[in-house]
């Protein structure tokens, strides 16, 4: 269900550009001219960005407070404006960035990727110059020998050169400086004042037995060993006062090994056999179990199991400011209920603060947002108890709930909470009706009553930068029919301070590229939108017929047509050889109404394949040239899941399909995923919606592909439906790619295969 492992730098690069569309070379060359800005945050509260002005690209400057727009002082020293990026922006266009090192020191040029991780990419010697590519957007930082920061920037096209002296030195040393003193602001504004710190006592394990050492030294023992089939983590939490210390014992669950077989290690010729841990749906799973201390006393307060019954985890510690009662969310198994649990650590009790239960599934994984405020008497929480997924404020004390939002519409995700200002900054999906429901927006919401103040309106979905105050942000908006917009707003009200720049792709349509097709139709109850994206060969022919390949990936946890602007997706190559491709969301997947979601629930079998049918047929029915008497599909993953059981379920519709690494069984799958939508314990549905159980079924023309040291699902997932066609004498083909991981249909050779076969099989060209 994971994207499969990129390790490398260079692969990493080389991934953004397949994601956003990016090609080596100046935009303007491909046939689209602003597609991105640059912008760089200026210390004195002043934006520089790149439009193209009259086919040359411009570096310019505006004015946050009035708009005004200049070109950028050609004066000012030719340097790379110096920053303190946190991470990399992943899709900007190629480039070369020169690194000058004026110091008299050794350095080192470290690139910080999209997670925030740094990779090092060599040293530059005193007074060395280095010329490195990078995209437009990455993000870099420079280290002395101590591993030290010295100097930040992120890539800007236009820019000149990083200097490393004394000048740059001391910029990037206040850029830090005032980055420190306003987390600091926030955060004393946020407490109500200043915290004071103390030593506390700090807990560890001497021989299987829980030890406290206080501040002074002396130590003493909590609590014994467990036993065998038990023992403490290291997992505690001591409170603010010094009193108490909860501690976890922990119940260990069974293991359960997957062997994986390396054919051609690096260093050996004799094959590695490889061992991961890998839980799957029914396993016996660790059991916590916390424990609450007074350290003074050595009292021991633990809860009963039918208080905490069955966890799946137990996690998200926090103590009320009184330093007397302890809270952690608990996750049942089979995921139909989460508590936010209370434990007061005086009276010996625990009680749940909130609940949040479901006949079908609580989507921890996807949809849980906690936030306690300061006082400890209140919290932000999200909940899809209106059938929609939203925030309430809950009184802690009462358990009352007052709603945040609320509509036919979903809270996306939460990107800030300002207790001070009293505001939760939102992302959010559907709110427009006269939009598609899955495009983002941001707006920001008043924990007193609720109102909320937009921040995007443009039709489509949008993505914010905010200013280093926060007073401002760019909000760089496209569809997959429009390219992006960049403009300049005004965070306390949303209003608009001025349009930076609007892309312009009429040069890329020039070339014969296709621009995709936004369509929706009713699906499987006639009446829910089902909304999808069609693609059409580069030479496309409105005369002629064209088999259609659908792209499938089904799963619960997201939304997955795309929704921005790119010039290159993976479904045009395969377009390009004489394919209509489409891709749809069906119900089953996330981010629409609970009903629409909860139709996955023990049903992942049905992949939404009602509605992608119905929507492919109301679509031909205006469009002669898709030809659904010729039908392929495919994917990966639970994507190849899907495609297999489409030939197997739904065999009068397709025709033709490439499984790629799928998850056809989902007792052989990992467990968290599979028991969150199939549930748990194991029922015969698991079975029933086997691919394994079910290959006697299969009718059409089939390709399994699979990768050798697949980590994310376990190989013999694939095998297991091989050998049930091969008894069920089916005919298929089966690519195999030995040191292949997950995705190995990504790969160059898995797919060139996976074209070839859909060439052979729908266009009858061998």
């Amino acid at each position: 269900m994971n994207p499969h492992h990129i390790a490398s730098p260079c692969r990493l690069l080389v991934f953004f550009l397949l994601l956003s569309g990016s090609a080596i070379g100046d935009t303007a060359d491909r046939g689209i001219t602003n597609e991105r800005i640059d912008p760089t945050w200026l210390e004195d509260g002043s934006l520089e960005f790149t439009r193209n002005i009259d086919g040359s690209r411009t570096r310019l400057r505006v004015d946050p407070t009035t708009g005004e727009v200049s070109r950028r002082d050609e004066d000012a020293p030719a340097r790379h404006p110096i920053a303190n990026p946190r991470r990399s922006r992943g899709g900007g266009e190629s480039m070369e960035v020169r690194v000058e090192n004026r110091t008299g020191r050794d350095l080192e040029l470290v690139w910080i990727d999209t997670s925030g991780d740094r990779r090092s990419y060599g040293s530059i010697a005193p007074e060395g110059r280095r010329s490195q590519q990078t995209f437009a957007g990455h993000a870099w930082i420079i280290l002395d020998a101590d591993g030290e920061p010295m100097v930040g920037f992120r890539a800007t096209s236009g820019a000149g050169p990083v200097i490393v002296d004394e000048e740059s030195l001391e910029t990037f040393r206040q850029i830090v400086a005032n980055s420190k003193s306003k987390r600091k602001s926030a955060g004393r504004a946020r407490t109500g004042g200043s915290v004071t710190t103390r030593p506390r006592p700090s807990p560890f394990i001497r021989d299987g037995e829980l030890w406290i050492r206080d501040s002074d030294g002396d130590e003493r023992r909590l609590a014994g060993d467990p036993g065998p089939e038990r023992r403490w983590t290291r997992r505690w939490s001591v409170s603010p006062d010094g009193r108490f210390v909860l501690a976890i014992e922990l119940e260990p669950g069974e293991d359960h090994p997957v062997n994986l077989i390396d054919v051609s290690p690096d260093d050996r010729t004799e094959p590695r056999i490889e061992t991961l841990s890998y839980r799957k749906p029914g396993d016996r799973i660790d059991h916590p179990r916390p424990v609450m201390f007074e350290i003074g006393t050595g009292r021991r307060f633990q809860p009963e199991d039918d208080q905490l019954p069955d966890p799946w985890s137990i996690g998200r510690f926090s103590w009320h400011p009184d330093g007397g009662r302890f809270r952690f969310l608990h996750n049942q198994r089979g995921h139909q209920a989460l508590r936010l649990m209370e434990i007061d650590a005086a009276a010996s009790t625990i009680r749940p603060l909130i609940e949040e239960r479901s006949p079908t599934f609580v989507d921890y994984a996807g949809k849980t947002f906690l936030h306690v405020m300061q006082d400890g008497d209140r919290a932000i929480w999200m909940s899809e108890r209106t059938g929609w997924n939203h925030l309430d404020l809950v009184d802690l004390a009462t358990g009352e709930r007052r709603p945040l939002t609320s509509g036919p519409w979903v809270v996306r995700g939460v990107d800030d909470v300002d207790e001070e200002a009293g505001t939760v900054r939102i992302r959010m999906m559907g709110i427009d009706p006269d939009q598609d429901p899955y495009h983002v927006h941001h707006a920001i919401v008043s924990l007193r009553d609720g109102s909320m103040t937009r921040l995007t309106r443009g039709d489509g979905t949008h993505e914010l930068e905010f200013s280093p105050d926060g007073n401002h942000y760019i909000d760089r908006w496209s569809r997959v029919d429009r390219p992006p917009v960049h403009e300049l707003r005004r965070t306390r009200d949303g209003e608009l301070v001025t349009t930076l720049a609007t892309a312009d792709h009429s040069g890329l349509l020039e070339t014969g590229w296709q621009e995709p097709e936004r369509f929706v139709a009713k699906g499987r109850d006639g009446e829910t939108d089902i909304w999808g994206v069609i693609v059409r060969p580069r030479d496309f022919d409105p005369s002629a017929e064209y088999p259609v390949v659908e792209h499938i990936y089904a799963g619960p946890h997201g939304h997955f047509v795309p929704k921005s602007f790119a010039r290159r997706w993976r479904m045009r190559e395969i377009a390009d050889l004489g394919f209509v491709v489409v891709q749809i969301d069906g119900m089953g997947t996330n981010w629409r109404s609970k009903a629409f979601h909860d139709v996955a629930w023990k049903n992942l079998g049905d992949s939404g394949f009602p509605d992608r049918i119905a929507w492919m047929k109301a679509a031909a029915r205006d469009r002669p040239w898709m030809d659904l008497d010729r039908v392929g599909i495919y994917g990966g993953s639970a994507g190849g899941q899907s495609s297999l059981r489409a030939l197997l379920a739904f065999g009068d519709f397709y025709d033709v399909a490439v499984a790629d690494c799928g998850c056809h069984d989902n007792r052989m799958d990992k467990i968290w995923w599979n028991e969150l939508w199939m549930g748990w314990p194991i029922g015969p549905h698991y079975a029933e919606q086997s691919n394994v159980t079910n290959a006697h079924r299969l009718t059409g023309d089939l390709m399994l592909i699979l990768g050798g040291l697949d980590r994310n699902v376990d190989p013999t997932s694939t095998l297991q439906v091989v050998d049930a066609l091969v008894k069920a004498d089916k005919d298929f083909e089966f690519v195999l790619l030995p040191t292949a991981g997950h995705g190995a249909a990504e790969t160059p050779y898995g797919h060139r295969r996976r074209m070839d076969f859909l060439e052979r099989k729908l266009l009858g060209d061998d």
